[in-house]
């Protein structure tokens, strides 16, 4: 399987190394893109300012760039959190898309979208200061109804970024069934 993995807002750092790795040795052929040209945060904040000054369009140009390579043979396409919207995007604007794993994030849905039968997996704290349950209600609703077979596994008392071990937000139970239950839906595809 073909893997476009998306970083966090936080850059390209060793946690989303780590993450390709984990789905390398399960078999899979994993990409990660570096969106933000080597630059990295040390807090939310700092990376949400990197993504900022960048801007939405030039950032979805370059992961339209990175996955363009390899999208003729159908990629899965996943991120965490900003990640998870860039692979969001990018899955439901590629037909040839062959599943969709988000783990800490999601993102708008537009208007013209389809998923034609498009398995989703959606993992996510509960709560979440960036997924309500409010958002992730109405999430879930409109992929349904464009099409996507969507799951959606919330881990409750986790902070947003539970699997990146160098993060306070980490929690090792919860990493650890996400992983697990992640690698059982890519197995399927």
């Amino acid at each position: 399987m073909d893997i476009m993995l998306f970083h966090s807002a936080y850059g390209l750092r060793p946690a989303v190394h780590a993450a390709a790795e984990r789905l390398r040795a399960a078999g899979h052929q994993v990409h990660v893109p570096d969106l933000f040209d080597g630059q990295t945060a040390e807090t939310m904040e700092e990376g949400m300012a990197i993504k900022d000054g960048i801007g939405r369009d030039e950032l979805l140009r370059r992961a339209v760039l990175a996955a363009a390579p390899h999208s003729d043979t159908g990629l899965v396409y996943a991120g965490l959190s900003f990640g998870g919207s860039v692979a969001q995007n990018l899955a439901l604007g590629d037909e040839k898309a062959r599943g969709l794993l988000l783990l800490h994030g999601t993102s708008d849905i537009a208007d013209d979208a389809t998923a034609h039968d498009m398995p989703v997996q959606l993992h996510v704290a509960e709560p979440d200061p960036f997924e309500s349950d409010d958002w992730l209600n109405a999430w879930y609703l409109r992929m349904r109804g464009i099409g996507a077979d969507v799951e959606i596994y919330r881990y409750p008392g986790a902070g947003h970024l539970y699997t990146d071990p160098d993060l306070p937000d980490f929690d090792a139970d919860a990493a650890a069934q996400t992983w697990k239950v992640a690698a059982g839906f890519l197995a399927t595809l």
